[in-house]
């Protein structure tokens, strides 16, 4: 991958956490918007200021031997060494080629503390340095709080980070806790350098070695490059000088650099977030409307509508008026189980969103009003009644006309076959339409309260949906855009 693509990936990159922040806005910590904020302008900085310079920082505590290792991969004696170095927090740089100067003054560099390396007298020894700068850092561990500020305001901006330490202070807690636990996922732009291994016996230089190493795993690094030198002596001065050689030569450190800083960035903002959002079943609004329901008389009116439509004379009573505390413990309730494990700005977001509860309870009272609370009773229930009664009356008649002519003649026989059977067939068809009236009356009584039941808890469940289910959604849908952005800013 070229260097102009490892910057237009980092662009992408640091887009994408720009449009997270907007998106999410104060539902992330200030303190996280300003240090991603902060990443996002060194790193458009740094890659604004080019990528053919590799800006190498050693850093180290008190007596680690950093500026003697400055001046041994110099070739020189420019950074003042142990008593002789100034009580100044800032750092020493030397420059390997030219044009580097506006990449100083980003690094805040005094010029009187700045040197370039290369001359006509070094013909191409330095040639395959050219590119690099090599920034001696203060000591971290100055009892100077200057000192460690400088290192906390150029640790960021370095593309490769050296840490020098020595046989006597490499665990020291400062070096570990301090910093280098800080910087997991940024091992691809870090080396640890053994200094002054000429003072340990040969037989225990691979031991101590292997112990810095493991120290260094046991902070969550890995791959890290440990070697051994002595600024003293001259070990491994050449070595490193290849290595550095083989960095500048090499995949932009910068883009690296950045891309780790990005990374971090990234971990900044998911951190505010959520690993996943709620399902759709925590939008589910029938619980609110049944509540809200409940409240309002809902069932008691369809209970009264469905007495009237049997024949009932009760009138049928009109919906109450939900109360304040009913619809602030239906809401409170629902939020609180839609939100889930939801961060807690992103709750507060929601409960923001969400209609209040005067806002719902008026809302509710509106609904209910246009609920039509119909209590007609059935037409085809009235029909068999009146077809009943007809059949009855005539049944009626049909047997007084042949109980008279039973009584005239005194014959039985002329009368229960004819007038008889029509009269049974009728009083049968009077009780067979009358049961079926009854029957019709009590299927319109369940209809009716039913629809009654059904119209009112839409209507509720609309205002559920539209006050509780469609502005948490919009937070949800903002905060699933959010860590879909920084899930792809994150991928390096």
């Amino acid at each position: 991958m070229s260097e102009q693509d490892d910057s237009a990936r980092l662009t992408a990159r640091l887009t994408r956490l720009e449009e997270a922040l907007a998106v999410a806005g104060d539902r992330i910590d200030p303190a996280v918007v300003s240090q991603v904020r902060q990443i996002d302008d060194q790193v458009r900085d740094r890659l604004a200021l080019g990528v053919d310079h590799t800006v190498v920082a050693l850093l180290g505590g008190t007596g680690s031997g950093k500026s003697s290792l400055f001046n041994a991969v110099a070739g020189f004696d420019f950074a003042q060494v142990g008593v002789r170095r100034p009580t100044t927090s800032q750092a020493t740089a030397c420059v390997w080629g030219t044009r580097g100067d506006a990449l100083l003054d980003w690094l805040a560099v005094d010029p009187d503390l700045r040197i370039e390396r290369e001359s006509a007298l070094d013909g191409d020894t330095e040639a395959p340095l050219r590119g690099l700068v090599l920034l001696d850092l203060p000591d971290h561990d100055s009892v100077d709080d200057r000192h460690r500020e400088t290192v906390d305001r150029l640790l960021p901006m370095a593309d490769l980070l050296v840490w020098v330490v020595d046989p006597q202070k490499y665990a020291d807690d400062a070096l570990h806790s301090g910093y280098l636990r800080r910087l997991v996922g940024h091992e691809g732009a870090m080396l640890v350098l053994l200094n002054q291994i000429d003072l340990v016996p040969a037989e225990q230089q691979e031991a101590l070695i292997a112990d810095v190493a493991r120290l260094i795993e046991a902070d969550g690094l890995t791959g890290v490059p440990v070697r051994a030198v002595s600024a003293r002596t001259g070990d491994g001065i050449a070595e490193l000088r290849d290595l550095l050689a083989e960095v500048v030569g090499g995949r932009s450190l910068a883009a690296r650099r950045g891309a780790a800083e990005v990374g971090d960035a990234a971990r900044l903002i998911a951190a505010q977030l959520a690993e996943s959002e709620p399902g759709d079943t925590a939008l589910e609004v029938s619980p609110v409307a049944d509540r809200l329901a409940e409240a309002a008389g809902l069932p008691a009116i369809a209970d009264a509508v469905a007495a009237a439509v049997r024949g009932g004379a009760e009138p049928v009573p009109s919906f109450v008026r939900v109360q304040s505390g009913t619809v602030e413990a239906a809401r409170a309730d629902w939020v609180d189980h839609a939100v889930g494990t939801m961060p807690t700005r992103w709750s507060a977001a929601v409960r923001d969103r969400v209609g209040s509860v005067a806002t719902m309870r008026q809302a509710a009272d509106d609904a209910l009003a246009q609920v039509a609370v119909v209590v007609r009773r059935s037409v085809a229930a009235a029909v068999c009644v009146v077809l009943a009664a007809v059949c009855g009356v005539i049944a009626v008649m049909m047997a007084s006309i042949g109980a008279g002519q039973v009584l005239g003649r005194g014959r039985w026989t002329d009368v229960l076959l004819p007038e008889g059977a029509v009269a049974l067939a009728l009083a049968v068809i009077a009780v067979v339409l009358l049961v079926t009236g009854v029957r019709a009356r009590r299927r319109a009584a369940v209809r009716r309260a039913e629809q009654v039941r059904q119209t009112g808890r839409a209507a509720l469940g609309t205002v559920a949906r539209t006050w509780l289910a469609e502005p948490t959604a919009a937070v949800l849908a903002e905060h699933r855009r959010v860590r879909e952005l920084v899930a792809a800013a994150a991928q390096d």
